[in-house]
């Protein structure tokens, strides 16, 4: 509620939080021998928390998500390196993975639906469509 009322950019916040501490927890398992906690247990659930970060934060500012469209698009870019693990066969244990990627896009879409029009108006206004 500080955030909000301090008009601070909350979205920023949350997205480097989460490249910081995924990196670090890559970092720490990379050190210790690198069993792959990090990769199959530790991000996933890192990207599901920021992704319900940010759809709470739309419900609760609604009017002002197309200022956090940018970085929700970043984050769900971000939630699709569990998939690309799972292809390439880093990770066993696709669980978390499969339900990072899908709360990612749904999360996503979630908030395209609930402010598709102040996106489309954002567009027009910005590129003069």
């Amino acid at each position: 509620m500080y955030s909000i009322k301090r008009n601070t950019n909350i979205a920023g916040h949350v997205l480097i939080q989460t490249l910081a501490i995924s990196l670090l927890t890559a970092y720490i398992d990379y050190r210790i021998g690198f069993r792959g906690w990090s990769i199959e247990i530790a991000i996933p659930i890192i990207i599901i928390i920021s992704n319900l970060t940010m759809l709470i934060l739309t419900i609760v500012s609604y009017k002002r998500y197309i200022r956090y469209a940018i970085y929700q698009l970043i984050i769900v870019l971000f939630s699709a390196l569990p998939a690309v693990f799972m292809t390439e066969r880093i990770i066993h244990n696709n669980a978390l993975s499969i339900i990072a990627t899908i709360i990612s896009l749904l999360n996503f879409i979630i908030c395209l639906v609930f402010c598709s029009k102040d996106i489309k108006e954002a567009i027009v206004r910005k590129f003069h469509m």
